[in-house]
This record gives structure tokens, sequence and C-alpha cells, in this order.
């Protein structure tokens, strides 16, 4: 789509949306004040309270109002159709569950402070996703196997995680994982929140000991955003129904290629970058955000 275009979209009328677990008369006031745009009215979903207002303008123009009143923002548009099949692809750490695993097994194993550090780099954008992922795995040679039970014993889901997946597979999408994390996370959450698919990187492991190595090609970016793409086609599910979510610099590719592709509590470079954007509220945001032109519908008397 050329600017010409986006300019001749977004200065016709546009509704946005506020929306918040906890949205107070005055958080609404005080946008509707501050971003001097028509207020059109209030509606609930789930336990979101949501207001919708009239601009010639997009959200994102808002967003640092919205960040400062503590709630999320979104634009009401074109997005996947919550009644038909979909499919939506998210990354692990951070995102599927509260932790980076990568972090957690480096505590047991002595390195934490060290790839913490690189980690945090890494998915600001600063370093190589690759490379950096092979020195953290490299700083665990030797550790026990038995640190990634440790891990995994104590795997803390992201609200609103179960939530999100068991309403979607009512409704028939596929879901699935694509992280740059580890098998032994990812495959254990597909099976046991019955996933269709996860793809995730291989430790190397031999008597019982980490070698420090990653098996085979490392899931990044790229592959990340290959994987959607093979889904899609694979589920015969089109473009037009593709959901991602991330929260790293290495999500960017497929949270794009998604048309409903959203950063979740993410790094400053992938807000940026990202349609959609989750600051404040959880998982289930990804239900309110497709349903949300049915909400506003319903409560236009439509």
């Amino acid at each position: 789509m050329s600017a010409l275009q986006l300019l001749i979209i977004y200065t016709m009328p546009n509704t946005i949306f506020i929306y918040a677990k906890q949205l107070s008369q005055f958080q609404i006031d005080q946008f509707s004040q501050q971003s001097a745009e028509n207020y059109l009215g209030q509606a609930v979903y789930l336990d979101y309270q949501i207001a919708f207002f009239e601009t010639e303008s997009i959200a994102c123009q808002y967003k640092e109002i919205a960040r400062q009143l503590n709630v999320d923002l979104a634009d009401l548009i074109e997005i996947p159709d919550f009644n038909q099949q979909g499919l939506l692809i998210m990354d692990m750490d951070s995102t599927a569950i509260k932790i980076e695993c990568i972090d957690e097994i480096a505590k047991f194993a002595g390195t934490g402070e060290v790839v913490s550090a690189i980690t945090a780099s890494a998915m600001r954008g600063e370093l190589d996703f690759e490379q950096s992922l092979r020195k953290r795995v490299g700083t665990l040679e030797n550790a026990s196997e038995s640190i990634l039970q440790k891990v995994r014993e104590n795997l803390p889901l992201m609200d609103g995680f179960k939530v999100l997946v068991q309403t979607l597979k009512q409704q028939g999408w596929k879901i699935a994982i694509a992280s740059g994390g580890f098998d032994y996370f990812a495959d254990y959450l597909k099976e046991t929140y019955g996933l269709d698919y996860a793809v995730s990187n291989q430790l190397e492991i031999i008597d019982g000991k980490l070698t420090g190595k990653v098996l085979g090609e490392v899931v990044d970016a790229q592959y990340k955003k290959e994987t959607l793409e093979m889904l899609g086609k694979k589920y015969q599910i089109p473009a037009s129904q593709w959901v991602a979510v991330g929260d790293g610099a290495n999500d960017l590719l497929m949270l794009k290629t998604a048309t409903l592709g959203v950063a979740l509590h993410a790094k400053p470079k992938v807000q940026e970058q990202a349609k959609f954007v989750v600051n404040f509220a959880d998982l289930t945001a990804i239900l309110l955000l497709l349903n949300a032109k049915t909400i506003f519908d319903k409560l236009r008397g439509k």
C-alpha cells in the first residue's frame, strides 16, 4: 500500500478504542480531552472495559497518552475473523510464558547474570540472535540435564494463555509456538495444552550433561516468519486469518507477516514497528482485538 493510499484511508473517519480491565470514567475523560477526539460509547468484553472514539488520525498518534493513562489502544480496522478458522503463532519466552528459559537455566548453571545481560541485549535487537544464542548456550557447558526439569517444573504461563488457547480451539483455530527457546519447554506446552505445532531449538545433551551447543538450524526471525507461512499453507488458512504475537526483535518478521501482529509487553524497537501493541493487558487481549468490530457493531445497534 502506498503512502498516498494510507493518507487517503486515515484522513477518512477512523474508529479507535482504549481498553483495560479497570477502565475508569476518569481515564476515558482524560483520553477524550487530551486526544480531542469524539467519544462514541463503551462496551464490555470478557473482563475488559472498552471505550470507542472517532478520529481522523490513527491510534499510534495517541500511544503516549494511552501509556500515561495505563490503558491499551488500537485501531478498529479489518483484522482476522474470530468466527472463521484462523492461525495463531506465538513466541514462547516472555509471551506464552512469563520467563526467559535460557536465563532460568543459566541461574542453575551459575552463569545467570552473564546470560541475562546477553538475552536482554538480543531481545532489544542490539545483537545478532543466532550469535547471542550460541554464546549464551555455550556458558551452559557441562551443566546437568536435570536443571531443565527444575525450570520446567515451575514454568509460569503468561496470564490469559489458557483462556486464549481454549477459546480459539473451540473456534477451530490452529495454534502454534515458534520459539528461539528450547524444545524441552516448547514441546511440553504443545503436548500439555493441545497445541497444533511447535518449533524451537534443541540443546545437545550427552551423558546427562549439556554440551554448550545447539543442534541443527537456529530458530531465528526468518525461521519464525517461514514457519507462519508454512503453517498457513499446510492448514490452508488464508493470510487474512493469520495472527502472531511476540515480544522480541526476533519476532518482528512474523508480526509484520501476520494480518494481526501483536507486540505483547514488548521491547521499544518492537513496539515501534508492530501493527498492534499491548502494554498492560494479558494474552486475552488477542480475543478482544479479534472481536472488537463485532463489539462495536453491537454498540451501534448493527
